[in-house]
């Protein structure tokens, strides 16, 4: 092996010195494998696969990655969207939260206290081993990618062993701390009728060993959350910056039920954007009216306006929708106000509800938020309403909009997100939406460095739950945990 390197070099530098004779002399070779030859065999094939994976992964990545999603938004079965990870090697599963209000995915880890060991979703949780994947290593706080966790401004560096690590504290008072590792996150794409399965990538995320307050109830709990923030350490971030995906993710999540999220451009004609407003942690958006029954509420346009503790955020982590109490009193006033005299006013337990014998739809008005150049979205009862059992055998409809009581922040949640196309589009910087029927087909548009575009007819591929054959139809489910989670 050392004569080969010795010819080798000498080669190269005869030909560099006859170019340029300017050039060096003399060329520093550093060694990847150790100078004893003491490397297993087993290291040298897997230092291959990976390397090959790297050669490969970008001929198959034409299509769409998507993530297989279970859940609804109805905040009295679940209230919160999860979904199927695979991580390590060998590959191990984890289900995690979807949550566009973070940025970072994180996992328990087999260190971890406190976490949950049992859930009442139907699904087993696990516990990731840093030890027992041959292709995790650990973030230390020299490395870059421990920088980049600053953003969210909960990086920290142990003094002790220089390790990276974090701490999270949530909006409803749960809290998850523990360090930062990288390995291989492993999905699957799609492109026309063909599932490609098994891609890889390098990903850095968090090995949760301590977990307090919500995320340790078992009724709902989950092996982790997965966030789809805008900064540069979210999981869709990564992927872009490595050329495998587009800086963009969609879904339409089906109100009774399932839904469609991809990283990638759902297409639908009649989608609106507005701007997203720039250097946010949050998907912020200019909010600048609101209207109900066609009358413009008397609401000052600065509430909306994005500062430090206001401002407009489209969150798929909270379940209903809040708003600041200068907008939310004019907005139950004015839909009271508006709706049938066959209404009954029923304030139950600080919130304002309503009994009625009749169809929502027919004795409620429409609601219209107002959005900078000119888009609108336009809810209809069910979009503002929660059904919660009845009351002398008269349904019982309360207000999914949530007064906010800490903040000046108005919260946009799935009960608004559902049966709507949206396009979290960060490349562009913005963000659109438009009416659908998610349980309908959709197209999907991956635009990454080609500039090629894949269409992806997502109802075609029937939703299975073994790893092979992970589709873009995927399933929805939802808990009021997560009501405000990152916010309140």
């Amino acid at each position: 092996m050392n004569s080969t390197i010795i010819i080798i070099t000498a080669v190269f530098l005869s030909t560099a010195l006859l170019v340029n004779a300017a050039f060096p002399q003399i060329l520093n070779l550093e060694r990847s494998i150790p100078p004893t030859h003491q490397m297993k065999l087993s290291q040298l094939r897997l230092r291959d696969r990976l390397r090959h994976g790297r050669l490969l992964l970008h001929s198959r990545l034409n299509g769409v990655v998507d993530f297989p999603l279970d859940g609804t938004y109805d905040p009295f079965i679940v209230g919160l969207y999860y979904t199927k990870l695979q991580l390590g090697t060998p590959p191990r599963d984890f289900y995690v939260q979807i949550d566009s209000g973070s940025d970072v995915l994180w996992v328990s880890c087999n260190s971890c206290n406190g976490c949950p060991t049992t859930t009442g979703l139907h699904i087993s949780l696990n516990f990731f081993d840093p030890g027992s994947s041959s292709t995790s290593s650990l973030i230390s706080c020299s490395d870059q990618r421990c920088s980049l966790g600053a953003e969210t401004a909960e990086s920290v560096c142990s003094e002790q062993n220089s390790q990276c690590s974090y701490t999270f504290q949530y909006g409803d008072g749960s809290g998850t701390k523990g360090y930062y590792v990288s390995d291989l996150l492993r999905f699957d794409t799609i492109s026309g009728t063909t599932v490609f399965s098994n891609n890889t990538a390098p990903i850095v995320f968090g090995c949760s060993t301590v977990q307090t307050g919500e995320l340790v109830k078992s009724d709902r709990a989950v092996d982790g959350i997965i966030g789809f923030g805008p900064q540069e350490f979210s999981v869709i971030s990564q992927l872009a910056s490595q050329g495998l995906t587009p800086k963009m993710f969609s879904h339409c999540l089906r109100g009774s039920g399932g839904g469609t999220m991809v990283l990638g451009k759902i297409i639908e004609p009649n989608i609106v954007y507005t701007p997203l407003v720039p250097d946010q942690p949050h998907y912020n958006v200019n909010l600048l009216s609101i209207s109900v029954n066609g009358q413009i509420l008397p609401i000052s346009s600065s509430l909306f306006q994005t500062t430090s503790n206001q401002g407009t955020i489209v969150d798929s982590g909270t379940t209903l929708a809040y708003l600041p109490p200068a907008a939310y009193d004019p907005f139950v006033n004015a839909i009271m106000s508006s709706a049938s005299q066959s209404v009954r006013s029923y304030p139950a337990k600080g919130t304002q509800c309503f009994l009625t014998s009749s169809s929502v739809t027919d004795v409620f008005p429409q609601v219209t938020f107002n959005f900078a150049q000119g888009a609108t979205l336009v809810l209809s009862p069910v979009d503002y309403l929660v059904q919660q059992g009845s009351v002398g055998g008269t349904a019982m409809w309360c207000m999914g909009f949530v007064k906010n009581m800490v903040q000046d922040i108005t919260i946009l949640g799935d009960i608004v997100l559902k049966d709507r196309i949206f396009v979290y589009d960060l490349a562009g910087q913005q963000i659109g939406w438009a009416n659908y029927d998610c349980s309908m087909q959709v197209n999907v548009s991956a635009t990454i460095n080609t500039g090629k575009s894949q269409f992806v007819n997502a109802g075609q591929i029937s939703n299975n739950s073994s790893p092979q054959n992970i589709h873009v139809n995927l399933m929805i489910r939802g808990n009021n945990r997560q009501l405000a989670r990152g916010f309140l």
